[in-house]
């Protein structure tokens, strides 16, 4: 059985290593696609889970339309399915580089796995695009692999084959293990701060979403220099994209305990998240991971695919309300966050295992 990964963004990335590792363990044929739809922040994961792409795409152009980089995939990923041959691809989540392999692959009749299957908010422009591009997938797809009960019963209710839909848990679990096994010693200095900011209440920000862009930016990034008066260190890595960036310098350029740096190694944030009292992002990932890592994040966004955290008490909803944001910073700035010990809906870190056992009784 031959297996082809593709994927295209620094989070895709993450989540398919735990795969890409347990099939190489198992000594299962297995090659890499990348379309590079995020070009650097790809590359810093690759280069830190050690996978070599057997194709790369290169397809990352600043400010390109979402119809020319679809029309791209298309066609280039197609050439790469009519060299490799594979009996299944497996497409991670809910980009745009997912739901156009899966559709080239469909096309070509050849079988698709999709990996953190089943994410719902049920409103096609939020997230956007990548609401419509989990649905698109999950039509397309053979094979489900659904992070917890609840996007397995949203799987169900869209009339997909319970025989067909596994509950793995999250890869993010296997990957952040993986992590923090490799044992290595960060330093602030590292990202060019000085080690006492660590020592403060920290306050870590993300931001990125499409959805956000302009006016729900600017209103985010008030809230954020209102909560720099507060008695706390903020460590915020600034997304490349440029309408991000732009915004954000213009705003937030001046506060002397703001630290705008570049994007981050994953182990490094992975500790920033880990040291961090309070996390402000619009981030899908850091959901997941504030659950694993027991951290309190304000969800810059209406809703979240990932109800899972905000039903264990880690996530909280307030869109790019500036008071609304303020206001409940303040209240877990203020107060020791409680830790809900509900067992971790996302698994104990044997997704990628569970993964390939179930694809191999399948095909």
């Amino acid at each position: 059985m031959k297996f082809l990964l593709c994927f295209g963004t620094r989070p895709e990335a993450i989540k398919m290593a735990p795969i890409y590792v347990e099939l190489k363990k198992r000594n299962i044929p297995c090659q890499v696609c990348v379309t590079a739809q995020h070009r650097s922040m790809l590359d810093q994961v690759l280069e830190y889970f050690k996978i070599v792409p057997d194709y790369d795409l290169g397809l990352m152009e600043v400010d390109q339309s979402l119809n020319k980089l679809s029309s791209k995939i298309l066609s280039e990923f197609d050439e790469i399915l009519k060299i490799v041959l594979p009996d299944i691809v497996l497409v991670h989540g809910d980009t745009t580089t997912s739901a156009l392999a899966a559709l080239a692959s469909f096309h070509r009749q050849i079988k698709v796995g999709h990996i953190e299957a089943g994410l719902r908010t049920f409103k096609k422009d939020s997230p956007f695009p990548e609401e419509l591009n989990r649905q698109l997938t999950a039509r397309i797809a053979d094979f489900h692999f659904a992070p917890s009960v609840i996007a397995q019963e949203n799987l169900l209710k869209e009339n997909v084959c319970k025989d067909l839909i596994l509950i793995s848990g999250n890869t993010i679990v296997d990957a952040i293990q993986m992590a923090f096994r490799k044992n290595q010693n960060i330093y602030p200095e590292q990202i060019g701060l000085e080690k006492e900011v660590f020592r403060a209440n920290l306050v870590l920000v993300t931001l990125h979403r499409r959805e956000n862009l302009g006016k729900g930016l600017e209103e985010i990034c008030e809230a954020i220099k209102e909560i720099a008066k507060e008695d706390v260190q903020i460590i915020f890595p600034v997304h490349l994209n440029p309408n991000v960036r732009r915004i954000v310098y213009e705003i937030l350029g001046e506060i002397k305990n703001l630290h705008l740096v570049e994007p981050v190694p994953y182990i490094m944030m992975l500790h920033l998240i880990k040291n961090s009292k309070l996390i402000i992002s619009d981030s899908g990932g850091i959901q997941e991971e504030a659950i694993v890592l027991k951290k309190p994040v304000i969800v810059t966004r209406k809703y979240t695919e990932r109800v899972e955290g905000v039903e264990a008490g880690y996530c909280f909803l307030t869109g790019s309300n500036k008071n609304e944001i303020i206001l409940k910073a303040k209240e877990i700035l203020k107060k020791p966050f409680i830790y809900n010990e509900l067992k971790n809906p996302y698994g104990n870190g044997n997704s990628a295992s569970k993964i390939i056992d179930f694809l191999i009784s399948k095909i």
